[in-house]
């Protein structure tokens, strides 16, 4: 069905700015695919755009900072732009934003699923939404006029936006899909549940088309993500399980790699573990969040595992993947991390073979149990903790990385070429999520074996194997997807290989 779709001036079409994680990313595609579809184009850059939609993260204070600065130099660049504010920031503080200058619209996560008919409504049809279940912050006042507000209560949203993200370094390469939104937990830091909502997941048919759909375009890489991904399928019929969607994946569809992101400890099965390990077709990755290594504040932050649950998580990781990529989520400066807190988490840190580590200083968030509680660090005092942990994860990158020299390793070639003191080289990332410098120009998203020569600011230095030797763990496509067919595809004599 055609829309119809009137202007407030004569500029082409839209423009979604994003902020935040992956699970914002994905939405700020699914947003895009809205417009498309209702006949409205993309601008090249945000003053251009008629509309401005700027899809928000509110994780930390500073993320609120960063979507009020964006603000603000959209409305420099582009006075006459209506810009519209979204996301995870628009549904917890709608009237917070609705008073900023510039803004024309506020449309909350409860509402962004028809973002794109909002905006395309003529202006006489935008109507405030009151907000009787949400408090005003200090210091706001109630929205002019103009600045229509679009939220409802979260818990009773049951869409679920989905749409592959495709990042400009990556693109035809390395699509995100996101396949879960939503949080059943009650972590006491964080804001996100009250933002995004309940637990719900893609159901797998779509899943497996979106797959699908991706494969056929010539896409070798997809990454599957969600808020809690570990809890993908509770909410459908059957309550099927990450790890049956995994498999679904390998059997019905002819994706060659298959990436998991974020996955919390306690969803980190025997059965999913050998999963990942066992199948060439899944990228040797496990980001694990942990946050704390101290028993006390792990139980003040309400998290569901001790550090010694965790601890035997990612110990079984390891050993069931020499050479996996191991990431975890930290927060430091939590409200009453003692000293002796602190030392409990750099000591594991210290312990257990982590690669990579997401380093994050504690930011109270308005409604959380954790921002009333007393004790706050002092944030001069948070900060150095966080320096403390990023060097010594710095520390063991740098560890991890030296002792692939001289190896083989597996990566696929990015849409990113450079020149350095060496000469030009090709952008990969490898199997085991390690950036590799590839000498030469090379073609993107083609999967090879490198061979690893040195480390160079932050990221592998290698060449391609002359020999290509077939490795041991090559990948069988399942036979119904073997045959010509577009991009991707591999004939029946094929097996892939890397």
């Amino acid at each position: 069905m055609t829309r119809s779709v009137r202007y407030h001036r004569d500029v082409p079409g839209y423009y979604v700015e994003n902020f935040g994680c992956r699970a914002t990313q994905a939405d700020g595609a699914a947003l895009e695919r809205q417009f498309e579809e209702c006949g409205i184009s993309r601008a090249s850059t945000p003053a251009q755009a008629s509309v401005v939609v700027m899809n928000t993260c509110t994780v930390t204070a500073g993320a609120d900072q960063d979507a009020r600065a964006a603000i603000r130099r959209v409305r420099r660049q582009n006075p006459d732009a209506q810009i519209v504010v979204t996301g995870c920031y628009a549904q917890r503080a709608p009237k917070e934003i609705a008073v900023l200058p510039g803004v024309s619209l506020v449309v909350g996560n409860s509402h962004k699923h028809r973002l794109a008919d909002i905006v395309s409504a003529a202006p006489e049809a935008l109507a405030f939404v009151p907000l009787t279940t949400l408090t005003t912050p200090p210091g706001s006042r109630e929205p002019e006029a103009g600045s229509p507000i679009f939220v409802s209560d979260i818990f009773a949203h049951t869409e679920l936006l989905a749409a592959p993200v495709f990042d400009a370094a990556n693109e035809r390469t390395r699509p995100n899909l996101k396949v879960q939104d939503g949080c059943d937990n009650r972590c006491s830091f964080c804001v996100i549940p009250f933002v995004r909502g309940q637990s719900r997941s893609l159901p797998i048919d779509r899943i497996l088309r979106e797959v699908n759909g991706l494969v056929e375009s010539g896409y070798r890489e997809v990454v599957i993500s969600g808020i809690n991904l570990g809890r993908w399928g509770r909410d459908l019929s059957g309550k099927p399980t990450l790890e049956s969607l995994i498999r679904a994946i390998l059997a019905e569809t002819a994706l060659e790699k298959l990436r998991i992101s974020s996955v919390e400890p306690m969803d980190w099965s025997d059965e999913l573990i050998s999963l990942v390990a066992t199948s060439a077709r899944i990228a040797k990755h496990a980001h694990v969040p942990m946050q704390s290594g101290s028993d006390t504040v792990l139980r003040r932050m309400h998290r569901k595992y001790r550090p010694w649950h965790y601890r035997e998580k990612i110990e079984k990781i390891r050993a069931a993947m020499p050479s996996a990529a191991i990431g975890a989520d930290v927060m430091v400066g939590f409200p009453g991390e003692t000293e002796a807190d602190f030392d409990a988490t750099r000591r594991m840190i210290e312990d257990l073979p982590f690669t990579y580590l997401h380093v994050f200083t504690y930011s109270p968030r308005p409604g959380t149990p954790a921002a009333a509680m007393t004790n706050q660090v002092p944030v001069h005092l948070a900060r150095e903790r966080n320096r403390i942990l990023r060097e010594l994860a710095a520390e063991k990158k740098l560890a991890f990385m030296r002792s692939f020299i001289g190896k083989p390793l597996d990566a696929i070639t990015l849409n990113v070429v450079g020149t350095d003191a060496a000469g030009e080289f090709t952008e990969a990332l490898t199997d085991n999520y390690l950036k590799l410098r590839l000498r030469g120009r090379h073609e993107p998203n083609r999967w090879l074996r490198a061979r690893v020569e040195d480390v160079v600011d932050g990221a592998l230095v290698g060449r391609e194997a002359i020999s290509n030797p077939r490795i041991e763990n090559s990948i069988a496509i399942p036979q119904a997807f073997r045959g010509n067919s577009r991009r991707g595809r591999r004939t029946s004599e094929q097996r892939v290989s890397w």
